[in-house]
């Protein structure tokens, strides 16, 4: 099956979320995850930090808006278009200021919005711990219909499956670029986000992240911990709409590898101690 989008090299260049108070979300995001905001009309901001963005509008909590993953080129975009079409997905507008007019977007199955665009705002050059935006988990009733839709019809590919003992997939991990995953899902009695995650890139920045934390006193929910899948150092904080943040380094590259297949345990999901179960 062609691997359209990581072909493409596809990355979360930002998210979107909505909040009830978008001022007060956003305040947060600007001290917790160091970045600036702008107001660009009523109800939405725009934060930006290095090498990370996100978009706060109004509405309703915990709610993501969009996902928009940026590209290397416009052939690479009109490869993922032309996919999408191929497959019958309907390709609707870009919902994003943050990508051009060449930018479109798809419906996942559960109603999630993932906008495909070209970078058009240098995010380097500005002050803070480094942690771009790496990839976003969803909560869905169905793990393997969204695998059949992002591997299936977009072209990302598997990386790993959690499995429970009677075979049904509890997890699934995607991946739309050299990393382990950019896109996961989990079994969950609800549909939504899970998390989002900032890649710190190695345990030292971790630990400048517990200290920043610290310092503004927001404590951490989970972790220091690594997971088995990607192999990564994680922490958890949330945000004052109940959103989960993970800052997470040393995430597994992906070269040509087998999918592998973990249990459905709490070591799974930390390898050095409590885990999370979300079924």
């Amino acid at each position: 099956m062609t691997q359209t989008a990581v072909r493409a090299g596809a990355y979360i260049h930002h998210l979107a979320f909505e909040s009830e108070e978008p001022a007060k979300l956003a305040g947060f995001y600007v001290q917790a995850m160091q970045m600036s905001g702008e107001q660009t009309g009523e109800g939405e901001w725009v934060l930006t930090g290095p090498e990370r963005q996100l978009v706060i509008s109004q509405g309703q909590p915990r709610k993501l808006s969009y996902a928009g993953f940026a590209v290397r080129s416009l052939d690479d975009l009109e490869d993922i278009r032309a996919r999408a079409e191929t497959e019958g997905l309907e390709v609707l507008p870009s919902p994003t200021r943050l990508f051009g007019n060449e930018a479109f977007s798809i419906m996942d199955p559960d109603g999630n919005r993932i906008a495909f665009g070209l970078s058009r705002r240098d995010r380097g050059g500005l002050k803070g711990i480094h942690g771009p935006v790496q990839h976003l988990t969803f909560a869905t009733l169905d793990v393997p219909r969204l695998e059949a839709f992002y591997v299936g019809k977009l072209g990302f590919s598997v990386t790993d499956r959690v499995v429970k003992d009677d075979g049904e997939i509890a997890t699934a991990f995607f991946t739309s670029n050299h990393e382990h995953h950019t896109i996961a899902c989990f079994k969950s009695q609800a549909v939504g986000v899970d998390h989002h995650s900032y890649e710190a890139g190695q345990w030292t920045t971790i630990g400048q992240w517990c200290d920043h934390f610290g310092d503004l006193a927001i404590p951490l929910m989970w972790g220091p911990g690594r997971h088995g899948p990607g192999n990564n150092i994680f922490i958890f904080i949330t945000d004052p709409d109940g959103n989960w943040i993970e800052v997470s380094a040393e995430l597994e590259v992906i070269h040509d590898r087998p999918v592998k297949h973990w249990p459905h345990a709490e070591r799974t999901l930390n390898l050095w101690g409590r885990g999370i179960l979300r079924s």
